[in-house]
């Protein structure tokens, strides 16, 4: 009687749905879409993580970073030390060495 009671409650219920997929890293084709527009629409020496997601192809902080992050291993950007800690900027370069 007492699981044929739980039963009769479940009923009703919606079943539970599955967690959202996390955020995948960025792909070397965002990097791609990064440079791209560094090249063609951005025409300052440097560049700071707060103008890649406000103007960029990037729209939030955390991608904005690991996409720059990986153009700095492939030797498009080279940080910069910075006057505040939580800031991340980067001077751009012609190219890889």
């Amino acid at each position: 009687m007492v699981a044929n009671l739980f039963e009769r409650l479940n009923e009703g219920r919606r079943q539970k749905e599955p967690a959202p997929a996390p955020t995948p890293s960025p792909t070397p084709l965002a990097a791609g879409r990064l440079l791209d527009w560094l090249q063609h629409k951005w025409s300052q020496p440097t560049i700071c993580a707060r103008d890649i997601y406000r103007y960029g192809p990037n729209r939030d902080r955390e991608s904005a970073i690991k996409t720059a992050e990986i153009l700095v291993r492939r030797g498009w950007l080279v940080p910069m030390k910075t006057h505040r800690w939580d800031t991340k900027r980067w001077r751009i370069t012609i190219g890889p060495d």
